[in-house]
């Protein structure tokens, strides 16, 4: 393969894997290299209905593309036949397809992930970034504990305040209800 050819595939690695920053993003590495070509272009499918991506990719120049890169210690990873996933709102989005959709294909080999700088090795690893929280999950996990104690103040406050709001209205009632008894004796 010419230098011009191998430089024109390592600038489209970098391309498709960028993120909006353009620093290429957090990536998954599968093998799919024991699944039919029908089962290959299902999986491909159901991730490109959720706009993730897959990439098959020559190890080689995938060291290249990710060197210098956070995807630099996926590296040890690149070793037979390697795919590239990527894309969603996040990995952990991937990871979570990815698990939904091998469960029919098992020939699929998870290779590892990264995420933030932290590499999950295969299927194990995989398995459990899938659980992690994805970036809008953590930010409502947050909100939730931030405005869950002014919840719990309002509810101790708003407890008592209804007790004397109902005994008000019952005196109210009685006051009522003895005028009336009045006006008439």
């Amino acid at each position: 393969m010419s230098k011009l050819v191998k430089e024109i595939m390592l600038r489209d690695y970098s391309a498709r894997m960028n993120d909006a920053d353009g620093n290429i993003s957090d990536v998954m590495l599968i093998d799919i290299r024991a699944v039919k070509g029908t089962d290959t272009t299902k999986f491909r499918a159901g991730l490109r209905k959720k706009d993730m991506h897959v990439t098959m990719v020559r190890n080689s120049l995938a060291r290249k593309a990710f060197k210098g890169t956070k995807l630099e210690p996926l590296a040890d990873m690149l070793s037979g036949s390697t795919a590239v996933a990527y894309g969603g709102n996040s990995i952990v989005e991937v990871a979570r397809e990815v698990m939904t959709l091998i469960a029919k294909m098992p020939s699929v080999q998870l290779k590892g992930a990264i995420l933030d700088g932290i590499i999950f090795k295969g299927r194990a690893g995989v398995e459990e970034l899938s659980k992690y929280p994805t970036k809008d999950e953590a930010i409502a996990r947050v909100v939730t504990l931030v405005v869950s104690p002014g919840r719990n103040l309002m509810g101790q406050v708003k407890g008592p305040g209804s007790n004397v709001a109902g005994l008000i209205k019952s005196i109210e009632t009685k006051l009522e209800k003895g005028e009336v008894i009045g006006a008439n004796a």
